[in-house]
């Protein structure tokens, strides 16, 4: 009876595997499944997307992202005819259940029975001593197996570690060849995070990892051995376990992630509130032409401590009004999820600075209005409903398509330069650089000032109903 026993607890000996401690449960997904995953990270979806279409939870595909630095760990490529799929996998064990011989199981599988025979006996599952079939424990062993512990070339070559960490966070230096740290807190430690617009960052030599490539050619033109590719320097810096760069130097970045953003999902459209009957191509034609008045380009002005300026300017006049923005008063207000935003410059806030200035203005100039794709425009349709003024939305990373815009807050950086706390201004002092502003003569108005071709128009509508050109 001993011996039957001891024998029982011995078949997994067959598993042609040599015995190993248990590596933990098996993971949540397949390798079919990171693909899908990662493919869809590539058509620009969001990491809770992405996870769905892999069919796992969002939270594991957030994780999944996190713990990549948003590049793809596994390759991308179909996996060879010569080895088992996992769907091959699961036939196989519904038919081994059946009680199946190997050869009938090779038979339908259209695969010889060596290869059924082999998985049957490496890919079991050994717990409890007996050989026991199933797909997942299966798929699982495969790819622990199908692991390669390929040693990074930047972990294993230390000159070239040496040299690409020289150019990406290497020192600078001035005129006597000391090193200049610049105005870095020494307190402040690497966060994991992006560093913040008007935050101090370490200051590094900074070199792009295309550059640093791209460089190695020249400067070690003989040396075959000092060569690496712009993909394995972003790879040793975002994907987490590589030992060859640390992720701190992602700092020394320009951008500063500390994740690395997927192309197609930089290149979204836009906002979720973009529509296409709001879209600058759905814009009249004679908007394009700056005849008609009543066409206007907004915008905001942002300074310190989140303080900003509306200001919206005619086409046709280059007529300028500021909008006051306020911040709201935080004491006893409540911040909540998706409620106004207590800088001043939320959703609900520019829609009721617009609504009030432009209901100022006569029906014939409220034709349009055109805004970058801020979230402050969130509210656009009902801003529409309030004042009947329709707003189009220029395509992403296009300022040029509101070119008066930009042109004016320029001039009105004059006023109010960058850095500054732009909430210290009154309703009058707006008022009074508008004013400013309207009364110089501009080149494009025959040298007449935006004031006087304004009374121009208006003065004409209430003479003859129907505006002119000046």
């Amino acid at each position: 009876m001993a011996g039957m026993v001891e024998r029982k607890k011995r078949r997994s000996d067959r598993a042609g595997r040599p015995r190993m401690r248990s590596p933990g449960r098996p993971t949540v997904a397949q390798r079919e499944d990171l693909q899908r995953f990662w493919a869809a990270i590539a058509c620009g979806r969001a990491s809770e997307d992405a996870a769905l279409v892999a069919d796992v939870s969002p939270a594991v595909g957030t994780r999944w992202f996190r713990n990549s630095g948003g590049m793809p760990p596994v390759t991308m490529a179909p996996l060879s005819g010569r080895f088992l799929s996992f769907a091959e996998r699961e036939e196989l064990a519904l038919l081994r259940a059946g009680a199946h011989g190997v050869r009938e199981i090779a038979r339908r599988l259209a695969r010889a029975p060596s290869t059924i025979s082999r998985e049957l006996r490496r890919n079991a599952a050994t717990r409890g001593g007996d050989l026991q079939y199933r797909a997942t424990t299966a798929q699982w062993h495969a790819d622990r197996r199908s692991l390669r512990p390929k040693t990074a070339k930047l972990a294993q070559h230390e000159p070239l570690r040496r040299y690409v960490q020289d150019r990406l966070a290497g020192s600078v230096t001035g005129a006597d060849g000391r090193p200049v740290g610049g105005p870095v807190d020494p307190s402040r430690r690497w966060s994991g995070r992006r560093h913040g617009r008007r935050q101090h960052r370490r200051w590094a030599t900074a070199w792009s990892p295309e550059q640093i490539a791209r460089r190695l050619h020249i400067d070690f033109p003989d040396d075959a051995s000092m060569r690496v590719s712009h993909e394995a320097i972003y790879r040793a810096l975002y994907v987490q376990g590589r030992g060859a760069l640390r992720r701190e130097l992602t700092a020394c970045l320009r951008t500063g992630r500390v994740l690395r953003v997927p192309r197609a999902r930089s290149r979204r459209s836009g906002k979720h509130f973009v529509t296409d009957d709001v879209r600058l191509s759905a814009r009249p034609a004679e908007v394009a032409h700056r005849v008609i008045p009543g066409h206007w380009e907004g915008d905001l002005i942002l300074g310190l401590g989140s303080s900003a300026i509306g200001t919206l300017v005619e086409r046709a006049t280059r007529f300028t009004v500021l909008l006051h923005l306020p911040p709201m008063p935080e004491r006893g207000i409540a911040r909540t999820r998706n409620s106004p935003a207590l800088a001043g410059h939320g959703a609900d806030a520019v829609r009721g600075a617009i609504a009030s200035t432009i209901a100022l203005l006569p029906t014939h100039l409220r034709r349009s209005l055109t805004w970058d794709q801020g979230t402050e425009m969130a509210q656009h349709v009902q801003l529409r409903l309030d004042t009947g003024l329709p707003v189009f939305f220029c395509d992403p990373h296009s300022p040029w398509q509101r070119g008066t815009n930009e042109n004016t807050n320029g001039l009105l950086r004059q006023y109010f330069p960058k850095g500054t706390d732009l909430s210290l201004h009154s309703v009058n002092e707006l008022a009074a650089v508008a004013a400013a502003l309207n009364s110089r003569p501009r080149k494009t108005l025959g040298w007449k000032t935006p004031a006087e071709v304004m009374n121009y128009h208006l003065s004409s509508q209430e003479t003859t109903g129907v505006a002119t050109t000046p």
